[in-house]
């Protein structure tokens, strides 16, 4: 079943919507838990699409590498199961970790390699937390660029009246990011 849902995410560098559309009983058939997704509304100013289509668009910007967009595709699976109303409004607190936990055994039962499980879970609970760039060493860096990189398609797919400050402080990670791997490579 990995081998099925990798030719679907990684058939071409880009995805589009249309064809994430076109393969999502696929993608369901596979991932059964993610059709909770499929309509959910999120009733939140930061979002215009429900979970599925907000997942679909966010992997339409992600780069071709398998870990990162498997990471994006199950990043939102824990809204319908954690999520509060507020009035008008839904919060989805620790949507993350509910994330994660929901991933790990997908991931088990897709018979994902454990030390990549490891690192798809850290992306998913991380998705939404603020990269403490002082943390970043040579051994982690890559796995910083990949989250960096989730959430720039996770931004990207908000209501595009809140992008703009998130992307500026997207932004400055990665200058620092950057400039900390300058130093590595300068160490070597």
């Amino acid at each position: 079943m990995i081998e099925q849902l990798k030719n679907i995410l990684m058939k071409d560098s880009e995805l589009t919507v249309d064809y994430l559309d076109k393969h999502k009983n696929e993608i369901f058939n596979i991932i059964p838990e993610l059709k909770d997704e499929d309509g959910f509304d999120q009733k939140s100013p930061w979002h215009i699409y429900d979970v599925w289509k907000h997942t679909e668009v966010a992997l339409a910007m992600s780069n071709h590498d398998f870990e990162e967009r498997l990471a994006l595709l199950l990043h939102d699976i824990g809204k319908p199961h954690c999520y509060q109303n507020d009035e008008e409004v839904r919060h989805f607190r620790g949507h993350a970790q509910k994330s994660a936990e929901i991933s790990e055994g997908i991931l088990k039962r897709l018979g994902v390699d454990e030390i990549e499980a490891s690192r798809i879970i850290y992306l998913i609970e991380n998705h939404s937390t603020i990269i403490d760039t002082n943390s970043i060493s040579m051994n982690n860096i890559g796995l910083a660029k990949k989250l960096l990189n989730i959430q720039y398609c996770d931004t990207k797919a908000y209501n595009p009246n809140k992008i703009e400050p998130v992307i500026n402080r997207l932004d400055g990670i990665r200058k620092c990011i950057e400039s900390k791997e300058a130093d590595f490579y300068l160490e070597k």
